[in-house]
Parts: structure tokens; sequence; C-alpha cells
């Protein structure tokens, strides 16, 4: 298992970029690194392990070779749960093994702890979430998820929610249709039954892009 492939997903601000060893036919392994580290994490780790697995390793957005957020938008934890749930699906994996490693024993500042703690939850909450895509977790140096029983039900039902309404919007993200000026403002004013045909007028002409076929 010394010999690994690069792979590569694409994503709406580029890509995520991921190391794969083991034959693609075999059990699948999802592995995740922890804080400001990279897939090469497990680059000593994959040789020790089965040999009858697909491994496969994956840079969160903005680590190793994955392309970075667009400037100004932050990295929140549910984002990088979102990007394994992105990368499961590109596979095609409807089952698969979660290997997650975080908080590795350095010693930190308080931001800096609260901070391994988000990514101790990413492998934790991607099961919580989706616990019918996972047959087996394995936590390397992590944490237990620090959510009160009560309010268990309520977080599941909205984070999931917000993942699957994400991920459906981009899979029916189409060309923009081109619409002449009349049109425009009637699909406006169908969908804004509060505006006037005036205001509806002035919110476009700073809201509509003007096409060369007009």
């Amino acid at each position: 298992l010394g010999m690994f492939s690069e792979l590569k997903f694409p994503v709406p601000w580029g890509h995520v970029a991921a190391k794969a060893w083991g034959p693609s036919e075999g059990h699948p392994v999802l592995c995740l690194h922890g804080w400001l580290d990279n897939a090469n994490t497990f680059d000593k780790l994959i040789p020790l392990l089965p040999r009858d697995c697909y491994y496969v390793a994956m840079d969160f957005s903005g680590h190793g070779l994955s392309s970075h957020r667009p400037a100004g938008s932050p990295y929140h934890f549910l984002d990088y749960v979102t990007d394994v749930r992105r990368v499961a699906a590109a596979l095609q994996w409807r089952r698969f093994t979660l290997m997650g490693h975080s908080m590795g024993k350095t010693k930190t500042s308080l931001n800096a702890q609260l901070f391994f703690l988000s990514y101790c939850f990413i492998s934790l909450q991607f099961c919580f979430l989706y616990p019918e895509m996972v047959d087996k977790l394995i936590l390397l140096e992590n944490l237990g998820f620090l959510l009160a029983p009560e309010d268990t039900e309520a977080w599941l039902k909205s984070e999931r929610m917000v993942i699957d309404r994400l991920l459906s919007l981009e899979a029916k993200q189409q060309i923009p249709k081109a619409r002449s000026p009349e049109a425009a403002l009637q699909r406006l004013l169908e969908a804004n039954r509060h505006l006037t045909a005036e205001g509806g007028a002035i919110l476009l002409q700073r809201g509509a892009t003007e096409t060369p076929a007009g």
C-alpha cells in the first residue's frame, strides 16, 4: 500500500484533492485529517492497515492541494462536514468506514484548543447526520461529541437539512436564462407579489445584466 494515486473532486470554488491507496474495488475507507494537516497525515499509517480496503484521504478545503474558499469566506466546521458529503457523493459511496484524526498532543492556547475541537467534531458530526452511510467510525486522538442530549434531535434535523438543500441546489445549477426586459420584469413581479411594475423596473436596472442578444 505504499503506492498511491492523486484524486480531484470538483466543487463550486475549485476542487477538493485527495490521495488513494489500495484496490478501488476494496472496502471503502474515507480518511479525514486534523487541524492544519492534510492527507499526508496518513502516509505512514495506511501501509500498516489491511490491504483489501480502498483508502481515500481528502484534503479539506484550504488544506493540502485542495482549493481555498473565496477570499472573505469563513472556514466553519460544518462546511467541512459538507465537503465530506461532497466527496462521498463523487466517489458514489453509499456506505463506508470513516477514519478521523485530530487533537495532537501539542500544548495550545484556549482559542487554538477550541479550533481543535471543531475538527474533532467533523467525523462525529458526519456520523450523526448520515448514520446510514457509515458502517464503522475510527477516531484517532479524538474527543467525544459535546452536545446536550435534549438538543440532539433538533440539531440533527436542522444541520442535515442545511447540507442537503445546499447540495441539491448545486446539483440543479443551470446556465442563467436570457429574457427580454419585459419578460424579466414579469418574472420578477410573479415571484414578488408585493412589488409594483415601477418598483420592479427600478430593481432590474441594477439586478439584471444585458447580454449581447439584448
